[in-house]
């Protein structure tokens, strides 16, 4: 498996569905919920398995030059616990790095807080309910 970074559309539609299969269909949340009006500004990150398929999604856009933020991580349900959300965020948090920021924000959903903390993200406040249910907290990380 390795990352690319969607450039294709059939490209950009395995990495969108996989945005919407793992953060909003769940939620019954309606197809296009999964857009972002910054999408064309941000950098995608899509891990692929041998075969070519999605399995892992995760994007980061510069807030500031300073501060860098990371949106829409979500790994294929099969594919959850093994490491691979892992492999996105050093891979996003390099690209930041190289772009100049100096930290990374996200807003984890409150059953990923552990998998941030592991990964050397620190809660910063309690913030957003998503959906009615779903609680969030900003985090940071120095990089």
């Amino acid at each position: 498996m390795h990352i690319i970074e969607p450039a294709t559309p059939e490209e950009f539609e395995q990495y969108y569905n996989l945005r919407y299969l793992t953060l909003r269909q769940p939620w019954e949340q309606p197809k296009g919920s999964e857009l972002a009006p910054d999408d064309e500004t941000a950098i995608h990150a899509m891990l692929v398995d041998e075969t070519g398929e999605a399995i892992g999604v995760c994007r980061m856009h510069l807030q500031t030059h300073e501060e860098a933020q990371l949106r829409f991580m979500g790994i294929h349900e099969r594919c959850q616990g093994k490491g691979l959300g892992k492999l996105l965020l050093d891979y996003l948090e390099d690209k930041a790095r190289k772009m100049g920021a100096t930290y990374m924000v996200l807003q984890a959903r409150e059953k990923a807080i552990g998998f941030y903390e592991r990964n050397g993200y620190k809660v910063v406040e309690k913030t957003h309910l998503l959906f009615g249910s779903i609680q969030h907290y900003k985090m940071e990380k120095q990089l």
